[in-house]
């Protein structure tokens, strides 16, 4: 038995997320001297140039890649969609030819959320942002249906209980002529338009204006650009600081 997951060094390779390399095993495409390899297996440091993906021998990622999209409505976050709708990967610029195929979104918005999606191709820092102690600030700002309650409020400020129990308290919730912005460390699923929906509310428009020290002030919706060297500095620090 070796002593590496074959999902780490794929994700370490910047085929993606150590999440999305689970599914690409799952789905067989991966092998090793022709049998095909089992979430899970694990081989030595050595073998690594001796795996295949779809056939083809697995190789490293150029020079890693960190994009910033301002994403609009209607695209689902996702690398392929077997249902043939657009996906956050048709917004990804010609320039990065080969490359493109290997960047992937950190975590995902909903297909009617808009702002900011981060791209890369380097899966170490990936699951460091996604995972749970590194509590990432995301800052969203939703256009709702409805008025807010006291006793609404209050409930959003303590963390509303949803059906997959009870969520963190934001950092932050400001609640202005039919706006509301909320701070969250946490990531559920559609979690801000439960939370709004459990006090009453029904989300109009969701986006997310923050993702870290990440904005998308002056990206108009629909393009991206490439982080600044003092952005992606700032973005390792707060991993590094938990």
């Amino acid at each position: 038995m070796g002593d590496l997951k074959v999902q780490k060094a794929l994700s370490h390779l910047g085929y993606g997320s150590r999440r999305r390399c689970e599914e690409i095993i799952a789905d067989g495409r991966v092998s090793l001297h022709g049998e095909l390899i089992r979430l899970g297996d694990r081989i030595e440091e050595e073998d690594i140039p001796r795996l295949k993906l779809d056939g083809k021998p697995v190789r490293a990622m150029p020079a890693k890649r960190y994009l910033v999209l301002n994403k609009p409505s209607g695209y689902v976050t996702t690398v392929s969609d077997p249902q043939g709708r657009p996906t956050v990967m048709d917004l990804i610029p010609d320039d990065c030819e080969e490359g493109a195929k290997r960047l992937f979104p950190v975590g995902r918005l909903d297909k009617d959320t808009t702002g900011l999606l981060l791209f890369t191709n380097d899966g170490d820092l990936s699951n460091r942002l996604l995972h749970p102690s590194s509590a990432v600030e995301k800052e969203y700002r939703a256009r709702v249906e409805g008025s807010v309650t006291d006793a609404g409020l209050r409930t959003l400020r303590q963390g509303p209980v949803l059906d997959d129990g009870p969520t963190q308290p934001p950092r932050k919730v400001e609640v202005s002529a039919g706006t509301v912005t909320l701070i969250l460390k946490e990531g559920r699923k559609r979690q801000v338009r439960r939370m709004l929906s459990a006090v009453g509310l029904h989300c109009l428009e969701l986006e997310r204006v923050r993702f870290g020290n990440l904005t998308i002030e002056g990206l108009k919706r629909g393009t991206c650009r490439d982080l600044t060297g003092s952005e992606l500095k700032g973005l390792k620090q707060l991993c590094e600081d938990r």
